[in-house]
């Protein structure tokens, strides 16, 4: 993947799909994801219609701003999912990605996938571990497709499905599965959005904890909490540097560790730091 086709996630938004003027605002919004949403923002007798303006809004080319646009399905294992994915197939522009919700084994995504193979579709997936099943067999899940760009942890469900407190302790050996499962794929991967508007401090110390255990960007419920979130993930200057000192140090050498600054570098460390190189790039190429 050349650095034009590298995506940053840093952090995501939703939009009601029945509001397809708000489409414009939340790509301005200056989120990296905007996730237009079939699922849990629209009603049962809402759907059909949320369903068809969502599609509609693809008709129109879209900018290459640096925006990564999907849809959150409803469940693959409801109708109106498979309603969804039905209108996505049909359409003649259907959108770039597809969010997964409730995603409980590999199964359903391979399923997905060579549905979209046999119909010459290129849309990208997104799976969302918010399920005792899910969470259980989330290695498999990160997987099971070449598709997958990203995993999600859907934290206000998994704390049901636990019958646990929503908060970071409880939740951490949940969210370390899906970082652990994440990370075994080379996949991005996204927290839960922080709830509670009036409360940015907390939500700036959630945020970093979560990019100290692994996760790659955060989810927002509200525009304010964007820009912080997206200094969080960004990686540091002196990050930026430390990457390219030891990129440098083993493209110069011929084996399968260096030692930089007194210290020993082992090669897995390497797709991290071209990682960190590229979010950088694509940060500022967009700046």
């Amino acid at each position: 993947m050349d650095n034009e086709d590298f995506q940053a996630r840093r952090s995501f938004i939703f939009m009601p799909g029945v509001s397809p003027d708000m489409f414009p605002k939340a790509l301005a919004t200056g989120a990296d994801i905007v996730c237009i949403d079939l699922e849990d923002a629209i009603a049962p007798n809402h759907k059909e219609d949320a369903r068809t303006k969502t599609m509609k809004l693809f008709e129109t080319p879209q900018a290459k701003d640096g925006v990564e646009r999907m849809v959150r399905i409803n469940c693959l294992r409801t109708t109106d999912g498979m309603a969804d994915v039905q209108a996505a197939i049909a359409s003649s522009a259907p959108p770039p990605a597809l969010m997964l919700p409730k995603v409980a084994s590999p199964d359903e995504v391979k399923a997905l996938d060579e549905l979209l193979t046999e119909h010459d579709m290129p849309t990208r997936l997104h799976v969302i571990i918010e399920t005792n099943a899910g969470l259980e067999a989330a290695y498999d899940i990160a997987q099971s497709s070449g598709r997958i760009d990203a995993m999600f942890f859907g934290g206000v469900d998994m704390a049901a499905e636990l019958r646990a407190a929503n908060k970071w302790e409880t939740l951490l050996y949940a969210r370390s599965r899906v970082v652990h499962a994440a990370a075994g794929a080379g996949l991005d991967v996204i927290d839960v959005p922080y709830l509670d508007l009036d409360d940015m401090e907390g939500m700036g110390i959630e945020a970093q904890h979560a990019a100290d255990l692994g996760f790659t960007g955060k989810g927002s419920i509200h525009p304010k909490q964007i820009a912080p979130l997206n200094e969080i993930f960004s990686p540091s200057d002196a990050a930026i540097a430390h990457a390219r000192r030891v990129i440098a140090a083993f493209e110069e050498g011929d084996s399968g560790l260096v030692v930089l600054d007194n210290k020993l570098i082992e090669k897995p460390v390497l797709r991290t730091m071209y990682r960190t190189v590229r979010v950088a790039e694509k940060i500022a190429a967009q700046s």
